[in-house]
């Protein structure tokens, strides 16, 4: 992350202050991404899962949802022969994230959604073959970009946390709106993923006001 680091602080000072604080404390994308599955299909079945959940809820369903399958990463084919309510009711999932993981297992069973050529497209490619799955939202493909493609200048403007750690690193009074924060990320260009995750340690350390 040095050569990150030093282009975000030369770029921003505010941005850089909050490197100076943090630096070696926050989480690098590398151990980010060893935390998530290698394959391409369990990581957006886990970001699915994990959609509107604190990391710790995320987390714990996750692991319901593979003792649903014995322990094993659900492939598309279990996913579509499982059934529906099962599944919901032992994973402890909404019948709208069950619902989406079956849409997720049929793009990919149909050939629509080519999970293996993903790492060949630019970011902006990625997202849209991603989005046209229903429940991947633009949150779902950036962190998707983020942590399973590792791809270092993803910005997810209207993440929460973003948004809130730039409201309290910059001292403003309300969070700003995703459109300011496409703005005000761009002098962070072609590493804003470190800038993320540079936001969001500041979270950890002084939770949401």
């Amino acid at each position: 992350m040095n050569k990150a680091e030093a282009h975000l602080s030369a770029a921003d000072p505010v941005l850089g202050a909050l490197i100076a604080r943090f630096a070696g404390q926050v989480e690098t994308i590398e151990a980010r991404r060893g935390r998530r599955p290698a394959d391409y299909y369990a990581g957006l079945v886990r970001t699915i899962v994990g959609q509107q959940l604190s990391t710790r809820a995320a987390q714990a369903i996750w692991l319901r949802v593979l003792d649903y399958f014995d322990g094993e990463l659900p492939t598309p084919a279990m996913i579509l022969a499982a059934d529906a309510e099962e599944l919901r009711a032992a994973g402890g999932l909404s019948r709208a994230k069950t619902s989406y993981l079956r849409s997720l297992a049929e793009h990919v069973e149909s050939g629509a959604l080519e999970l293996d050529r993903l790492e060949q497209l630019d970011d902006e490619t990625v997202i849209a073959e991603l989005v046209a799955v229903k429940g991947l939202g633009e949150w779902s493909a950036h962190m998707f970009l983020m942590f399973q493609l590792g791809r270092p200048d993803v910005l997810a403007p209207g993440d929460l946390g973003v948004r809130k750690g730039i409201q309290i690193a910059y001292e403003l009074e309300t969070m700003p709106t995703p459109s300011e924060v496409i703005t005000r990320a761009e002098p962070w260009r072609p590493h804003r993923t470190t800038a993320c995750m540079y936001l969001w340690g500041l979270l950890d350390a002084r939770p949401l006001q």
